[in-house]
């Protein structure tokens, strides 16, 4: 007989957080807020302690022979982690659209008035991959919108999740609120994680960041709401119009300033009429970085002694690299590049580099994704750069929230009645 695994006391942390997250509501919006500025302070003070127990976890992601870009994701540098602490001290200087009337209808006929507030959710499930940042930001969000949340991290980031949260959690105890508004699942077997995905007596939204496999196992186990969070197979389409050289500069900045993050550039679409011209000097930008470029017929034969040249497969315009590596796709009309990104793509971030107002219209029109851009990088699909401070992640789906969620995404509503002794007619 094999031993039987022992059990994370999943219902126990379930338990904890819902109590934890009544005890949010009923603080001041002034509380959380202070609150979030003693924990970004701690996060400095702490920043040798953190980095100390991220080494750890890089050097098992070292010895396990993992990639550069993983091993990238993975880091807590001091900068990392004086992104966290801005990042926390940021959202609490952010509008808390908590309490906020969204609809309001006063029905005089029956004596009563309607009004739909936003309210939290309660407790906010997050499983995600190797980021710990990642940690601290939807703590950051969760917490202002008093809402408890329970993560659930990689194994190879799990040292240094728990670090984070013990951090955060003694700061909060020196602040007089409930520790479990916080909790880290630190049993990170795939049996734990599905248990977790149906834990809805509990959690009331759950959030899933990371690969394709992580998102697909969530749609396929959770009893959980679901927000989805998608993989970025993000693309940059140069239109017959498109000036050359901008085209360059944006397609190098997309795909190469960091090869580990979803809103990097993945595919290349190029319109034949200026295939000739633009190819090579792309590539000539690209060799820079060493960037294998995976071409269609087309596109190849103009770059044929490029040094990292292969042939794209129809598998590559699906892809994902997550690395140094490109496809590229040649088409003779914008309308084709629209319909080839809206097979391919993972409904992210795209762009188009064009002078022709009319045609970047029709392409932020008829694309389907979650940001759209005209003559400007990918990269910057960030709930940082987009003024939401940290964010909790980046939704491809189309129900409340789309794009990089910020507060905004993790309030509910709920509508308050009153009346004067009211009884309907």
């Amino acid at each position: 007989m094999g031993v039987k695994r022992k059990m994370f006391d999943l219902i126990g942390l379930g338990k904890s957080s819902k109590k934890a997250s009544l005890e949010l509501i009923k603080l001041t919006e002034e509380q959380r807020n202070n609150a979030l500025k003693v924990c970004a302070k701690a996060l400095r003070d702490n920043k040798e302690y953190l980095i100390q127990q991220n080494s750890i976890d890089i050097k098992n992601a070292k010895e396990k022979g993992m990639s550069d870009a993983f091993i990238d994701r993975l880091l807590l540098s001091e900068k990392v982690i004086e992104g966290m602490a801005i990042g926390l001290e940021q959202v609490s200087e952010l509008e808390n659209p908590l309490g906020k009337i969204v609809y309001s209808y006063k029905n005089q006929e029956q004596g009563i008035l309607v009004n739909k507030k936003n309210v939290p959710f309660g407790v906010v499930g997050i499983i995600y991959e190797s980021r710990p940042n990642v940690t601290a930001d939807a703590f950051a969000l969760c917490f202002k919108t008093a809402n408890a949340v329970i993560l659930k991290g990689g194994s190879d980031s799990l040292i240094s999740n728990v670090a984070i949260v013990k951090v955060i959690k003694e700061a909060l105890k020196g602040c007089d609120i409930d520790q479990n508004c916080i909790s880290v699942i630190e049993d990170t077997s795939r049996q734990t994680t599905i248990e977790f995905m149906k834990l809805n007596k509990y959690v009331d939204l759950l959030i899933p960041r990371g690969s394709a496999s992580l998102i697909n196992s969530a749609l396929e186990n959770s009893t959980i709401p679901i927000i989805e969070t998608g993989t970025g197979n993000c693309h940059v389409y140069v239109d017959e119009f498109a000036d050359l050289d901008m085209a360059s500069k944006i397609i190098f900045n997309a795909k190469t300033q960091r090869y580990s993050v979803c809103n990097a550039c993945e595919s290349l679409v190029i319109h034949s009429k200026v295939l000739n011209e633009a190819m090579p000097k792309i590539a000539k930008a690209l060799k820079e970085k060493q960037v294998e470029i995976r071409a269609d017929e087309r596109a190849y034969e103009t770059i044929k002694d490029y040094p990292y040249l292969t042939k794209a497969t129809e598998e590559d315009f699906y892809l994902e690299y997550g690395s140094a590596i490109i496809s590229v796709k040649t088409v003779d009309s914008i309308a084709e590049a629209i319909e080839h990104i809206n097979e391919h793509n993972t409904r992210h971030s795209e762009s188009i580099i064009t002078s022709c107002e009319e045609r970047a219209e029709k392409f932020l029109n008829e694309i389907d994704a979650s940001s759209v851009y005209h003559n400007a990088s990918t990269r910057f699909t960030d709930g940082f750069v987009f003024g939401l401070g940290a964010e909790i992640g980046i939704s491809t789906q189309k129900l409340h929230a789309r794009g990089p969620m910020g507060l905004s995404a993790l309030v509910t509503t709920k509508y308050y009645i009153s009346g004067d002794g009211a009884i309907r007619k």
